[in-house]
């Protein structure tokens, strides 16, 4: 039976129990954040490892005709699409034109093999315009000022290779 002042049967030795927890509960916490630390400094270094590179490409548009409109710029990976296919672009992106001249800014990109295709949208209207043969009635310009011979220009002679360095293509509008 229970006395006053006297513990019931499941509380005696809770003190000394109490005290073992804690100390063992001090420990553990010890262990686990020395065990953290060590997965965080571990954990950083390889990551910084095996980080790959990543930079930006910006592309200096110029000789544009007026001011009218934005820019539209592409970055391809590939030639499936180049330079036509909006879809199989890995970034597209528009830009505001400045007096004749527009930058287009693409990151974070990985290094690679790359080709970017640029138009001169004047009315606006967010889409690529030719006329009724398919010839561009707006301007146009891929990366290495690459040309096209009956047809627009291939993915092989606009590539170039990107490092992951951040890098400015100056590319001149031609229409």
């Amino acid at each position: 039976m229970n006395t006053p002042g006297a513990r019931p049967e499941a509380c005696r030795g809770f003190a000394l129990d109490r005290r073992a927890w804690m100390s063992w509960d001090s420990f553990s916490r010890l262990v686990l954040i020395a065990c953290m630390q060590c997965m965080a400094v571990l954990g950083s270094a390889s990551a910084r490892a095996d980080a790959v590179p990543q930079g930006a490409v910006w592309v200096r548009l110029v000789g544009l005709r007026n001011g009218h409109g934005r820019s539209g710029c592409e970055l391809f990976a590939s030639e499936k699409g180049f330079p036509t296919d909006s879809k199989a672009a890995l970034q597209s992106v528009w830009c505001p034109i400045d007096g004749t001249e527009s930058i287009c800014h693409f990151g974070p990109v990985l290094p690679g093999t790359y080709a970017i295709a640029c138009f001169h949208d004047e009315n606006g209207n967010s889409k690529f315009d030719t006329n009724f043969l398919g010839i561009p009635t707006e301007g146009t310009v891929v990366s290495n000022q690459a040309r096209g011979f009956m047809g627009p220009p291939k993915f092989k002679d606009a590539k170039f290779s990107f490092l992951g360095h951040p890098t400015e293509l100056r590319l001149r509008m031609e229409y």
